[in-house]
């Protein structure tokens, strides 16, 4: 993947703590214009010359487009236009032409216009989604598809899109469905690696996995889910699951999974959650005997247990920690994307407010705000597939995962805005939790951190810079794809491959620029460095738990299950 393109990507991206605010006011802002926009009006109307050519320079292309002398076409992979129809008919070729035209003439006056950064990016952010919102191929019976279909079903293809588009917009999210479902049962053929919840406070269970081989590793893992999705993207499926890798590699893997909060819990906070990863981590120790335990954690919960393994810095108990894992993770909040220039500290107050109000953030509000951050793709492709061509979703575990929402606490939603907007973690003391001042620095144990370079919510840049933050000794990988396929990662997949430079003193860009690329999955990568810091081989345990903690029930637990 070339610079151009990771840059394109970034500019996209957005961290999830910034996130927080537009689900708690909703993503329907980001379509109506601002301030932002007037600045740039008001730009362009100062360049009348410019402007006038760059609306001339439509004009022509115009032109040429109904004479047919236009050469513009989709990039090839365009997957809206690929129906041979745009090309071979031309009143459908005349169509597509001038919707890129258009396109490309409004990016001409976003780069024209002298806006400063975050102006820029409010500006490209609205037309980007307006742009994909007005292409032809979301027209029913313009797309040649969708007339088709008409046609082979005499109308039942729109009859049963209305219906859907109905159905989908008389709930949360009011979104096209992306999954079926039906297929998919917790337990059995998603989140099914064989384990029992070994420890259970009010807000997370701790699942134990049983052992598949006939000694496993003397330190063990136990692993921090998001607290915005539910655990299982880390079990999401027989041989696509991250947890079966590790107890298949002799690895005593324990997995936290969260409650699923209500407004009785309004006041569960930052301290709240680390209380309860430490409560988690006794639970462990008393289970293994193990004095010390390989912390991990994803996106939110890479945040948790970083300043977790913090505050054990800070009381002088990092002893307890063999290394720190993180995927996804972004501490950074500097220049996280496109949607850190749509936040501001009013935004942000008004958030906090609203979800105080009611107690909690709703889940099916981030999945929406999360959508919209990928129109095209989580959009208005089931828009077109849903409702022109009145087709079900298809039945994929990740997009089940995805669906299946959670709700965060109000004090918790506040506290991770603040997070993102001051920044706090990255200024050594800053921040107190549990009473203790959290200094990243002090965190010297080894740390594996990950990021994706395609990632649409943890840019991968800001992901490298949080890294650069710890005091220990640090790999950084970078693997392919987005967000949750780059951690639903097998190997044997011909695709994949991952990014590796020891250097962590320069830049992203240069970091990159530097490092070597491994082919297949960064999972075994990450296997064999856990392999030099997870002690000596011992005699797996016959049975899980311990004598003071004993099974309560069988994984995934209960807390999966919330609604």
């Amino acid at each position: 993947m070339n610079t151009a393109t990771t840059s394109r990507l970034t500019e996209s991206a957005a961290s999830p703590d910034v996130l927080l605010v537009d689900a708690a006011l909703g993503p329907v802002r980001r379509f109506v214009p601002d301030m932002s926009t007037a600045k740039w009006a008001v730009s362009l109307a100062r360049k009348p010359d410019i402007t006038a050519r760059r609306l001339g320079g439509l004009g022509a292309e115009a032109r040429r487009i109904l004479t047919g002398a236009s050469r513009l076409a989709p990039h090839r992979g365009d997957r809206r236009f690929t129906d041979i129809a745009w090309t071979d008919n031309p009143l459908l070729k005349r169509l597509v032409q001038l919707y890129l035209a258009g396109g490309q003439t409004v990016e001409q006056l976003l780069i024209d216009a002298d806006l400063d950064p975050r102006d820029r990016k409010r500006v490209r952010f609205f037309f980007e989604n307006v742009i994909q919102a007005t292409a032809p191929s979301n027209v029913p019976l313009v797309n040649p598809a969708s007339a088709k279909a008409v046609i082979d079903t005499a109308g039942l293809s729109l009859v049963r899109g209305g219906k859907q588009l109905v159905t989908d917009l008389s709930s949360a999210p009011r979104l096209p469905e992306m999954v079926d479902g039906s297929g998919f049962v917790l337990g059995d053929n998603i989140a099914a690696t064989p384990g029992g919840v070994v420890f259970r406070n009010e807000v997370l269970e701790l699942i134990q996995y049983a052992p598949q081989t006939d000694e496993v590793s003397e330190v063990p893992t136990l692993v921090i889910p998001p607290t915005i999705n539910k655990f299982y993207a880390l079990d999401l499926a027989p041989q696509r699951s991250l947890v079966e890798f590790g107890v298949r590699q002799g690895r005593q893997m324990f997995v936290v999974s969260w409650r699923n909060p209500d407004s009785r819990h309004a006041s569960w906070n930052l301290d709240t959650y680390v209380r309860a990863i430490l409560d988690a981590l006794d639970a462990v120790e008393d289970i293994t005997g193990s004095t010390r335990t390989v912390l991990g954690g994803v996106c939110s919960g890479g945040i948790l247990a970083s300043m977790t393994a913090a505050y054990l810095a800070g009381i002088g108990r990092q002893d307890r920690l063999a290394a720190l894992c993180l995927a996804m993770t972004v501490i950074d909040n500097h220049d996280a994307g496109t949607v850190s220039a749509l936040v501001d500290e009013r935004l942000a107050g008004r958030a906090k407010a609203k979800s105080a109000r009611k107690g909690y953030l709703d889940g099916r509000a981030l999945a929406e705000v999360f959508a919209w951050l990928r129109p095209g793709d989580l959009v208005w492709n089931y828009w077109v597939n849903n409702y022109l061509l009145g087709k079900r979703p298809p039945a994929f575990d990740i997009l089940f995962w995805n669906s299946d929402t959670t709700r965060m606490t109000a004090a918790l939603h506040a506290d991770f805005v603040d997070l993102a907007m001051e920044n706090s973690l990255t200024r050594p003391g800053t921040l107190t939790v549990l009473g203790v001042p959290i200094d990243l620095g002090r965190i010297t144990v080894d740390s594996y951190v990950l990021a994706a370079i395609a990632d649409h919510i943890t840019p991968w840049e800001n992901c490298y810079r949080s890294a650069q933050l710890f005091g220990g000794t640090t790999r950084f990988v970078l693997s392919t794809s987005g967000h949750i396929a780059a951690l639903v990662n097998p190997p044997g997949n011909p695709k994949a491959s991952f990014h590796t430079n020891d250097d962590l003193t320069s830049d992203a860009k240069v970091w990159l620029e530097g490092s070597d690329v491994h082919p297949d999955t960064w999972w075994t990568d990450l296997g064999l460095w856990l392999d030099e810091r997870c002690g000596a081989q011992r005699p797996a345990p016959k049975a899980l738990g311990s004598h003071r903690l004993s099974v309560l029930a069988e994984a995934p637990g209960t807390y999966v299950f919330d609604k």
